[in-house]
């Protein structure tokens, strides 16, 4: 369940919209199963009782191997020759739940989830030219990331009217960068060998727990309460590096938290017109010396016109104790996650929505909203820090600020008939602005997303053969990137440009402009998909033939910078993940 506006007082701790991800209990009574095996991806779930009408399992895991798939055919349109460079990416995730029912009024579920995402590069580079001082080199750096969650639930039934549900969880999330370099040279009459070794770790433990209260009056009248605790661990970042160059360098930061929250909301139906939600969240945040307290009211109420229109309206104020460091420059993506300490305020907001939905007599819905969002607090890296300055602590490294975003949402869906589908539209702004960057100036957020179109299509050809049609497009992210360079002061060191096979003893320095002028490309692909089903005796089978970006498009990732042997320059690299990709699936039930 997605919410993006209106959010009710049982969630803190965001500023953002929440996504509420329930996992399905297993059948308790019968053995079943369903699973696909493609070219792109396999995955299975198998559910069923343990102890008949008393306790079930369900268990459910995935793989994609699109990297092996694509790997031949992906290539980066800059490379030159003796240059090969390639990227890919894959993920895994498994899924698990078990419950057991000791009476009519207790039950117990464990939920078990753990995932883990890897982008990759991979450059190489040879040279034929006995007179070149670069001579060949490999590198392989990339993201890591992933969680593993797990929670313990207790629900137990008062009565009738009054239930609750107490629960402990443990999460531990790491975000890893990773860069093997291994650079022959030529010097003199013998080649030497560097090798460096970089990795970047941040993450996140988080041992929690929490209880809730449900209570019906009446049924149109519902009353939500509760409290939770959070001990955080958060690892800014631990950094090693090993060398046959340098001496190895490792180095860790560890800041340890406690979180609180408190929060009561009233749902009730005043008239067969008039819905309300009205609650208030009280959350407390302590790290090192401080103390961090905030009261967050909610408010969202619906009101049906007629049977076939309706209007909304939501008023939220958030805080969020955890803060996002993305960096704005070329390079791959890096999304640290840093807590609010002693010198660094919490985050917060206040947004309010107004929208109307509308029901056609065709099968079609309508719906508009409009939103507007304040944020304060923010966190941004100062001009040209970043994770890589690990002898510097990273609260000196980042600056305070205050952001806006607002837009408009426009969604038609059609529910009915052979042919389903919708079309989504958003325009929307996202801004910063912060004393110490951009001379002061208000500048596009990393992922200001100015068009946001997404249309999907299913058509019914018979009760088992269908094909759906999907096309997505979005403005490309905003990026920093140095628009002049120029020769620095001589220096006593010689270094030679990796790549270029160049002695410099003058530094290259680029001079940046404003802040996230400029934009990437956009982002946009079509897919399609064909499914045949057909009812066996044991279940049901499913054959899917479909092509993943169908046109081609090579959507950016992130820029780097590169060297073009041929114009004796450097230049910008765009990496891209996935060309057009065709598969085949087998899916089953049973």
């Amino acid at each position: 369940e997605l919410t993006k506006g209106g959010f009710p007082a049982r969630y803190g701790g965001r500023l953002s919209s929440v996504v509420d991800i329930s996992l399905k209990e297993g059948n308790m009574k019968e053995f079943h199963g369903e699973g696909a095996v493609g070219l792109i991806a396999s995955k299975l779930t198998l559910e069923g009782p343990i102890i008949k009408d008393k306790a079930s399992f369900m268990v459910s895991g995935r793989r994609t191997y699109i990297d092996l798939l694509a790997r031949p055919i992906i290539r980066n349109a800059a490379s030159s020759e003796g240059e090969d460079i390639s990227v890919g990416y894959h993920f895994h995730d498994v899924n698990a739940k078990f419950n057991y029912k000791f009476s009519e009024k207790d039950r117990l579920y464990l939920s078990v989830y753990t995932g883990r995402d890897k982008a990759f590069s991979d450059y190489s580079f040879e040279s034929n030219d006995p007179s070149d001082t670069y001579v060949s080199g490999d590198e392989n750096f990339g993201l890591r990331w992933g969680n593993i969650i797990s929670a313990l639930r207790w629900n137990h039934i008062f009565n009738p009217k009054l239930f609750s549900n107490v629960t402990f969880t443990y999460s531990n999330y790491q975000f890893d960068i990773f860069s093997d370099i291994e650079d022959v040279y030529r010097r003199r009459d013998s080649l030497e060998t560097e090798i460096y070794n970089t990795r970047y770790l941040s993450g996140i433990k988080d041992v929690a727990g929490k209880i809730d209260f449900e209570y019906y009056p009446s049924p149109n009248h519902s009353i939500r309460f509760g409290s939770s605790a959070i001990y955080h661990t958060f690892q800014p970042g631990a950094f090693t590096v090993k060398s046959n160059e340098i001496d190895d360098i490792d180095i860790t930061q560890d800041t340890y938290a406690l979180e609180y929250a408190l929060y009561a909301e009233d749902d009730i139906k005043i008239s067969p017109k008039l819905n309300v939600n009205v609650g208030l969240h009280a959350s407390a945040f302590s790290v090192n010396d401080e103390i961090y307290t905030s009261l967050q009211p909610r408010l969202a109420a619906r009101y049906l016109l007629n049977k076939k229109l309706s209007i909304k309206a939501s008023y939220a104020q958030m805080a969020q104790f955890i803060n996002l460091l993305a960096n704005s420059g070329i390079g791959l993506p890096t999304d640290l996650w840093v807590p609010a300490t002693d010198n660094i305020r919490p985050q917060e907001a206040w947004q309010v929505a107004l929208g109307a939905a509308k029901t056609l007599d065709n099968g079609f819905e309508i719906s508009l909203e409009g939103y507007y969002k304040e944020m304060t607090n923010l966190v941004e890296y100062l001009e040209g820090a970043s994770f890589l300055e690990v002898d510097t602590d990273w609260q000196d490294q980042v600056t305070q600020g205050n952001g806006k975003s607002y837009g408009v949402e426009l969604l038609v869906q059609k529910k009915r008939g052979k042919t389903t589908g919708w079309i989504g539209y958003t325009l929307s702004w996202a801004n910063r602005q912060f004393q110490d960057l951009n001379f002061g100036k208000e500048y596009p957020y990393k992922f200001d997303r100015r068009h946001d179109i997404s249309v999907a299509v299913v058509h019914e050809w018979k009760p088992k053969i269908d094909l759906s049609v999907a096309w997505v497009y979005g403005s490309g992210n905003t990026v920093t990137l140095p628009i002049a360079e120029y020769e620095g002061l001589p220096s006593n060191n010689v270094d030679i440009g990796r790549r270029t096979g160049r002695f410099n003893s003058r530094p290259t320095l680029n001079y940046y402009g404003e802040r996230n002028s400029f934009r990437m490309r956009a982002y946009h692909r079509l897919d399609i998909n064909f499914r045949f089903k057909k009812e066996k005796k044991w279940g049901e089978r499913t054959w899917a033939l479909g092509v993943y970006n169908v046109y081609s498009r090579l959507n950016p990732f992130f820029i780097d910078q590169g060297y073009d042997y041929e114009t004796d320059e450097e230049e910008f690299l765009q990496y891209s993940l996935f060309p057009i990709i065709p598969n085949v699936s087998y899916s089953f039930k049973f």
